[in-house]
């Protein structure tokens, strides 16, 4: 596939421009326009999660910028789908560490021009169109469902514009348990080729004739880019909108001096972290202009009253025109002031000869990329031992104030005495009567003779409940009393027994019978 003399002829050249639009709060898309490399990245997951997941995205593709010199165009196609699947790995990676981002995702479509070739990698919903010969063609095919309703005839193209669940994509980087691997293509590159990567805040809302219109008639690039977001934002487009432009340009020589090599554009989440992709494409890099027109229209007010303040201080940071440069790391270092930025999850390796890398196939970033798993794990299993150090050293506590209660209470019933049953005798116990745990609280220290079967019945359901007493003369005193009274009441009852005993006696003697003297004391006859 190589070809070195349209290596030669072609060059690229690139801007973008990305608006947070009329409702969201801050943009989560983030897009990336150089000489050789152009991508745009739609964030999803949230205030905090869709930014840092298109940022990573894009860090981790910036590196074709500068490494695909060798016009290798089935490198250049390996090393996009390595770097999109390394940007997987660093997005679901974060997302585990930090559980407010679960949940975030990127899309990504990307283009690479390499040897006269055309290398795209594409997942998700953003589209890439190419402009040849006046006429546009959608070179993705969008990994949504409303996508996969159209290809099964049960909505048209028209339907599917307003299909309540046309913003469900099927297919995204991210921490979800769908396929990441990107749809990867590669088509001969004309002269004149015009490419369009844009977010579904504008291909969402513009018929494609209207894009088709603007990418022929305007041929000014940022014009272009300006005006498609502006039509998008009028069109009613409620989410971030971004537009990339990129043009094949015909050069006899591309490193001549007389060419107009530009510094590679960042637009979006991306731009609030120029330095880590200056130090990685080794060069410097600028943001990309603000949108313009309409600037004073009442929507557009209301968005910016609705920002963040840290929004408004960036804007304010900037320059009049909204852009800003960032410098590679030895440059900086040679003016004195060197920044170690946050390099997100694609570190940035300083090789010896000076040049950076965060191509995740060189072996020096994957070393390092190793390194920061392995010490990534040695931090996590330190919080876990922590933490279980912690929560054991929590239950021990808690075991430790439950035992002391639990000898307290036992020492404190060992104290007390109780009357009680025994084998149908009255005992004396030792302890409370009541178990814990299965475990008895009393034992029976003296059992006396007293027979519990003789005694009345509200003497024995006491006995059962047990009679408690201060200590143990006190429980032999009243098992005493309860002998006593038990024999006053066993011979008051002998007694009651004896007396109507002899009155019947008595009675049986004084009733008459046969053979008695009569009154006048002579014999019956």
């Amino acid at each position: 596939m190589n070809d070195n003399r349209s290596a030669r002829s072609l060059f690229l050249y690139s801007t973008a421009v990305s608006d947070v639009g009329y409702v969201r709060s801050n943009n989560q898309d983030s897009a990336f326009a150089g000489e050789r490399l152009v991508a745009i990245c739609d964030g999803m997951g949230g205030h905090a999660g869709g930014d840092t997941a298109s940022t990573i995205a894009i860090r981790s593709l910036a590196h074709i910028e500068r490494d695909d010199n060798d016009s290798d165009v089935q490198r250049v196609a390996e090393m996009m789908e390595t770097s999109v699947m390394a940007a997987h790995d660093a997005i679901v990676g974060k997302a585990k560490r930090e559980r407010r981002l679960s949940g975030m995702g990127t899309t990504v479509a990307s283009v690479a021009l390499v040897g006269g070739y055309w290398v795209l990698a594409h997942i998700g919903d953003s589209r890439a169109y190419l402009l040849r010969d006046g006429h546009i063609i959608r070179v993705t095919q969008d990994h949504s469902y409303v996508q996969h309703l159209i290809n099964t005839g049960r909505i048209s193209e028209a339907e599917a514009k307003n299909h309540p669940q046309r913003n469900v994509v099927m297919r995204v980087l991210g921490d979800f348990d769908i396929d990441p691997h990107p749809d990867i293509s590669i088509r001969a590159a004309k002269p004149a080729d015009r490419w369009l990567l844009c977010s579904d805040g504008l291909c969402g809302v513009l018929e494609n004739s209207t894009i088709e219109q603007a990418l022929a008639t305007i041929s000014d690039q940022e014009e272009c880019a300006q005006r498609l977001v502006m039509m998008a934002l009028k069109a009613g487009s409620t989410d971030n909108v971004t537009a990339v432009v990129a043009d094949a340009t015909l050069a006899l020589d591309a490193n001549a001096f007389d060419l107009p090599h530009q510094n590679p554009v960042i637009a979006g989440a991306a731009s609030a972290s120029l330095e880590p992709i200056a130090d990685i494409v080794e060069g410097p890099v600028t943001t990309a202009p603000k949108l313009r027109e309409g600037n004073g229209s009442p929507a557009q007010r209301a968005a910016a009253l609705s920002s963040s303040d840290s929004k408004q201080r960036s804007h304010q940071q900037d320059g009049e025109d909204g852009v800003r440069m960032a410098q590679p790391s030895s440059t900086r270092e040679d003016r004195g002031d060197r920044q170690v930025p946050d390099t997100g999850e694609i570190p940035v390796v300083h090789k010896k000869d000076g040049s950076a890398s965060a191509d995740p196939n060189d072996p020096a970033v994957a070393q390092a990329i190793h390194h920061k798993h392995v010490e990534q794990r040695q931090q996590h299993r330190s919080r876990k031992r922590r933490i279980q150090i912690i929560v054991a050293s929590f239950v021990a506590a808690i075991l430790a104030v439950v035992s002391i209660g639990v000898f307290a209470s036992y020492r404190w019933s060992q104290t007390q005495y109780y009357l009680g049953e025994s084998d149908n005798r009255v005992a004396i116990y030792q302890g409370v009567p009541t178990n814990v745990f299965g475990l008895s609280l009393s034992h029976e220290v003296e059992r006396t003779t007293i027979q519990v079967s003789s005694l009345p019945k509200s003497w024995r359901e006491q006995l059962r409940d047990g009679i408690s007493v201060a200590n143990l003369q006190e429980a032999r005193d009243h098992a005493q009393l309860i002998h006593s009274e038990a024999s006053t009441l066993h011979d008051s009852e002998s007694a009651s027994a004896s007396a109507s005993a002899s009155s019947s006696a008595s009675s049986s003697t004084q009733s008459p019978s046969s053979g008695t003297a009569s009154p006048s004391g002579g014999q019956s006859s």
